[in-house]
Parts: structure tokens; C-alpha cells; sequence
């Protein structure tokens, strides 16, 4: 039979549609349960879980099709993937939930729609991370070399060699990015204060090059490295290695912890389960099965991870805590952060340069003693992606200054950090500075002396101008970002002549290099 012309070409367009189709085909569509469990959590995880996946789908068909992604779709895949990972997280609470379930038949309702809802989040995950490394690598190709986060910078050990040469931040990329380190202002409204009675202090001074720190333990590696115009760090070990300080006695009710970060050879690559954890427990063993609170901190670049919070306490007596907060701190990472903690009894803060991410009111059992600090590094590829630590400080808390400045007439404190050598206050200081420009505004009439203090590296000399320079320095900060009149303020250096600690260790000099504030 012969087919009339126009029902041939009907039949070759519906062959060819059909043939495209399935050249494009994508993986079959999960489908969303029609009805609801009556389980809160599981209708809730159920219903969000495929929200996702739906949009996830539908890009991922796109791509298929050849369609391209413009950046709106990468903004809604990168925000889609970010919400994917606190729900896998939450996934063991539901699981928990329906064991709970008395009705046998709800109960195995809720588990097969579970089920179906982990089974789309996991194709969401897999997919969304392989569209935006695609469209990512499309992107970059020309610029692979760009896509690093630092330009080579000498790292010395005990074997230099050109396997021990890292990279840090290119001028050109810290521009980009804006190193907030560089900028005061930005720290104008910083509300963290650190502990005023120094309990642990570390630089690495007394320490070798290719070394592990003498007051830390580890169950794996590491060294102390010494990084070309940033004096001494601590390179850790990715793989979940645990290194903590056993040092510490124990740690008070309230008490305030701080260190600088540095990576390098992070990319738009690095592992999703690329993270810092951050961990207090209750002892020094290596397992992490004693009661313990502990935040996660992402290192990942291609997407915005969240900043992950846990506690465990075995006896009952709090329930446990277990949040994803949203965060976008891929920029900070770039640029030798600063990480900042509070535990004030039962609360936990956490700031990273002058942002507040973290604040829990209810996070630390106090029934439960936690003393061991602990760190610990996953997802990094050894070799090639790096963590350093330095200038780790824990101090305990508890004095207002403004308090003690109003009712005593005069404060000192070692919180007011600079440069090494130099006179230019560190960012992260200006929480202090802050506390001193309040009580100042309430009362005009107040006025201040402000002496600096050096530790004895150096000569007299040296030391009394350093002094000098940087009680002007801490009154410059008062004049200029808080507009404090200069003629309420007036300065004064004394060097290392009246020394509070002993001069020859690394806690001792820490507590001399301080400033004072008296009311005059």
C-alpha cells in the first residue's frame, strides 16, 4: 500500500519526535506520594524533599535537551542544593519519629513514602552538583588557573621542596573578593568580646618547622609550617583525623575561643564534604562517642553550604540539637578568616570575621562537663587542598568592661589584638573597642588615658615607641570609627617595663601584650 505524501510526512515527523525524545530521555520521574501520612515530620520532609527534586528534574531536562542554563537557573539549583543537604541531615530524626508511630499501618505508610522521598533526594543531590560542575567547567574552561584561591606563596618545613610550596590569595582575587581583614569599618558593629583571663595561647614559637605542636595530641599528622610573611601555622591532615588539646584542664561556664584559618588550592572542585568541625567534649579520647557539642564548618566553593550544629548527651538530660544554618561563607574562606566562639553557660555563638552566624541559647549541657577541644578536617584532597591553623586563644569570659570601667575607673585587657610588631589593631579586636566607645557615649564627661603594653621580644627601645604607637592606634579607632572626641583621650606607651605574666613563655607574653583604659 502506497501512503498518501502529507500522512508519509506526518508519519516521519511523529519517528523523528519520537526519536528525539528518547535521545533526551532522562531518568524516570520519581513520583510524589498522592496523600498525606499524618506523621508531621514525614509529610513535612516528604513534601519538601519533592519540591526540590521537581525543580532539580525539570533543569536536569533542560540539559538533556540542550537547553542552556542562564544564572538564574544556577541561582535556584545552588540555593536548591543547599536546602538538600539540612534535609539529608534531618532524614535519621524522621526515621526516629516513625519508630515512635504506635499505628502499625501509618507507621509502614510513612516508611515507604520516607523511602521514596530519600530515593529523590538523592537524584536531586547527584544531579544538581553534576549540572552546576558543568555548567561551572563550561564556564571556566579558558580560566582553569583562575579558579584557584591563592598565588604561590613559599611554605617552609623541615624539607623544603617544591611539594611544600602552597598557594594563598592573589592581589587581583582579594580585590574581587574584598578581604574583609582590610577593612575596619566593616567591623564597626562587632558585638564579640573575648574572655578576660588567658587560659591557652598558641603561636608555634617554641616549635620547630616540620613539627607537630608540642601542646596538642593527634591520632593522625600534621606539622607546623612557615608561611612566607605570615610567620608560623599549623597544617592539618584531612580524613577526619582528630587533633585536640589535652593541655587544658578544664574549661570554665563561660569561656570565649578564637584562631585564624588559611586555605589554599581550594577550587570550584573541592570536595561538597570538603569541612572544618569544631568539637567540645567531655574527654580526650579519640572516638567521638562522649557527650559533645560541635559545629561543622563548610569549605566546599562551587555551591553555598550550610554551617552544621550538633550535641549529644548521653544521659538524657538535653535534647539533642542537630540544624543546618544557611551561610554563604565561600569569600571568607579565600581570605584567612577568623573564627570566633562564645560559651556563655548553656550558650554557643559562633562569628566568622565580623558576621554572627551561630547563636544557640540552648546548646550546652552544663550537667555535663565539656573541657577537650577538638578539631577535625574532612573532604580536603591530601597534597593538593590545605587547612592551616594559627594564634588559637581561649580565654575565660565573664567581666563586662564597660561595667568594670564605670564602677572601677579602669580596665585592662590583653583582647586588643595587632600585627606582629606593628601598631594596626586586628579586625576582630574592635568588639573591645566597641565596649569602650559605649561607655564614652554615655557619658560625656568621661575621659580617658590609654596605655599600651609590649612583652619583652626586642629591645626597650623598640618596645616603648611599639607601646606608643599602639595606644595612638586604639585612639585613632575610637576618633574615627566611632567618633569619639580626641580631645576626651589622650595616650601613653610604657613598653615592657611593668610586665603582669613571665616574659618567657608564650601564655605569659600573651597576657603583657595589653592595653589599658583609666579614667582620668
Amino acid at each position: 500500500m502506497i501512503l498518501p505524501k502529507h500522512t508519509l510526512s506526518i508519519l516521519l515527523g511523529v519517528v523523528l519526535f519520537l526519536f528525539t525524545s528518547i535521545a533526551f530521555s532522562q531518568t524516570k520521574q520519581i513520583k510524589r506520594p498522592k496523600s498525606r501520612v499524618g506523621i508531621s515530620s514525614v509529610d513535612r520532609f516528604v513534601q519538601e524533599s519533592f519540591d526540590i527534586y521537581d525543580k532539580v528534574y525539570k533543569y536536569d531536562g533542560y540539559a538533556e535537551a540542550g537547553t542552556p542554563l542562564d544564572d538564574e537557573d544556577i541561582d535556584v539549583l545552588e540555593d536548591a542544593l543547599d536546602d538538600l543537604q539540612g534535609l539529608s541531615d534531618s532524614a535519621p530524626n524522621i526515621l526516629g519519629d516513625i519508630e515512635g508511630e504506635s499505628n502499625v499501618l501509618r507507621q509502614g505508610k510513612a516508611t515507604l513514602q520516607t523511602n521514596r522521598a530519600k530515593k529523590a533526594l538523592k537524584y536531586s543531590i547527584k544531579t544538581a552538583k553534576k549540572l552546576l560542575l558543568e555548567k561551572r567547567e563550561k564556564k571556566d574552561d579558558d580560566e582553569e588557573e583562575d579558579t584557584t584561591t591563592s598565588s604561590d606563596e613559599n611554605i617552609e618545613t623541615d624539607t623544603p621542596s617544591p611539594e611544600n610550596e602552597t598557594k594563598n590569595n592573589t592581589p587581583e582575587a582579594q580585590k574581587e573578593t574584598g578581604n574583609v581583614s582590610d577593612n575596619l569599618e566593616v567591623y564597626s558593629k562587632f558585638d564579640f568580646v573575648p574572655g578576660d583571663k588567658l587560659l591557652f595561647y598558641d603561636d608555634y614559637q617554641n616549635d620547630f618547622i616540620g613539627d607537630f605542636p608540642s601542646k596538642w595530641n593527634t591520632n593522625a599528622t600534621g606539622e607546623v609550617v612557615k608561611i612566607t610573611g605570615k610567620g608560623k601555622w599549623f597544617q592539618l591532615k584531612s580524613g577526619g583525623n582528630v587533633y585536640y588539646l589535652p593541655e587544658i584542664d578544664e574549661l570554665p561556664e563561660n569561656y570565649t575561643i578564637e584562631f585564624d584559618l588559611l586555605t589554599s588550592g581550594l577550587t570550584k572542585k573541592t570536595s561538597s564534604t570538603a569541612r572544618l568541625t569544631v568539637a567540645i567534649n567531655e574527654e580526650n579520647h579519640f572516638d567521638s562517642n562522649s557527650n559533645y557539642v560541635k559545629v561543622s564548618i563548610p569549605l566546599a566553593l562551587y555551591a553555598a553550604f550550610s554551617i552544621d550544629t550538633r550535641n549529644r548527651f548521653a544521659n538524657g538530660s538535653s535534647n539533642d540539637i542537630q540544624s543546618s544554618i544557611k551561610a554563604d561563607i565561600r569569600n571568607a574562606m579565600l581570605n584567612q578568616p577568623h573564627i570566633s566562639i562564645s560559651v556563655t553557660k548553656n550558650r554557643f555563638r559562633l562569628w566568622i570575621n565580623e558576621k554572627k552566624y551561630v547563636d544557640i541559647p540552648k546548646f550546652v549541657n552544663q550537667l555535663n562537663i565539656l573541657k577537650y577541644l577538638r578539631f577535625n578536617l574532612y573532604g580536603l584532597e591530601d597534597g593538593t587542598e590545605n587547612l592551616y591553623i594559627a594564634n588559637l586563644k581561649i580565654a575565660k569570659g565573664g567581666v563586662d568592661l564597660r561595667r568594670k570601667l564605670l564602677s572601677e575607673g579602669k580596665v585592662s585587657t590583653n583582647a586588643i589584638l595587632f600585627d606582629s610588631g606593628k601598631a594596626t589593631i586586628k579586625p576582630q579586636s574592635l568588639g573591645v573597642v566597641r565596649q569602650i566607645s559605649q561607655v564614652l557615649m554615655q557619658d560625656d564627661a568621661i575621659k580617658l588615658n590609654i596605655i599600651g603594653h609590649t612583652d619583652a621580644d626586642g629591645s626597650d627601645a623598640v618596645n616603648l615607641k611599639l607601646s606608643k604607637l599602639r595606644a595612638e592606634a586604639v585612639k585613632n579607632a575610637l576618633v574615627e570609627i566611632y567618633k569619639i572626641s580626641g580631645n576626651r583621650l589622650q595616650t601613653q606607651g610604657k613598653g615592657e617595663t611593668e610586665p603582669i605574666s613571665d616574659n618567657t613563655t608564650t601564655n605569659g607574653k600573651a597576657q603583657n601584650r595589653r592595653v589599658e583604659f583609666i579614667k582620668i
